[in-house]
């Protein structure tokens, strides 16, 4: 690079529409390019380092009119390469595979049976009237609608998600008075 031959002075040029200092300034900063993206992708597979390169160069040409001629080009340069990078992250997802069997004895155990297991449930749902518990087991346990749930029990839809959530209401109740 001559020595009055900066990068902002061949940005300008080609801004102002010198097709060659574009092209020069192009073929000058792709080198810091690659490492930058090389560097910030490293978790990337190599072969999208290129591919990343190519999608900075063309949004350079697109947004190269954003730059302003009294900044420096280089932090311009750089943020448009870590969008990029970013971009290139995103489209990959951020899915990490890591074997557990490296941890398992640091990863905690499962705890006994959860605080309301079937049994406890049953105990509860014993303690409310036979059409409730039914309208809970079906929806709540089995996954029914509450239609569905109504039906077979003989009510119509309105009246069953009455009645179901009446019946909720008093096993959250019970199982306030059984945690005290």
């Amino acid at each position: 690079m001559e020595h009055t031959e900066t990068w902002e002075s061949l940005l300008a040029r080609a801004n102002g529409g010198d097709a060659a200092a574009f092209s020069r300034f192009l073929t000058l900063v792709s080198p810091t390019l690659r490492a930058v993206i090389r560097r910030r992708g490293m978790a990337l597979p190599p072969d999208q380092h290129e591919d990343i390169l190519q999608e900075v160069l063309l949004a350079i040409h697109l947004k190269r009119l954003t730059w302003r001629a009294d900044m420096p080009v280089r932090p311009w340069l750089y943020a448009l390469a870590r969008y990029k990078v970013v971009d290139a992250f995103r489209r990959r997802g951020a899915v990490l595979h890591l074997p557990i069997e490296a941890f398992v004895d640091i990863l905690p155990q499962p705890e006994g049976e959860a605080p309301l297991s079937a049994r406890d449930a049953e105990t509860m749902l014993g303690m409310i009237d036979g059409r409730s518990a039914a309208l809970v087991r079906a929806v709540a346990l089995e996954g029914k609608s509450a239609e569905d749930a109504g039906e077979a029990v003989g009510l119509s839809a309105g009246t069953a998600r009455v009645a179901l959530h009446r019946a909720m209401r008093r096993l959250s109740q019970i199982a306030e008075r059984m945690m005290k």
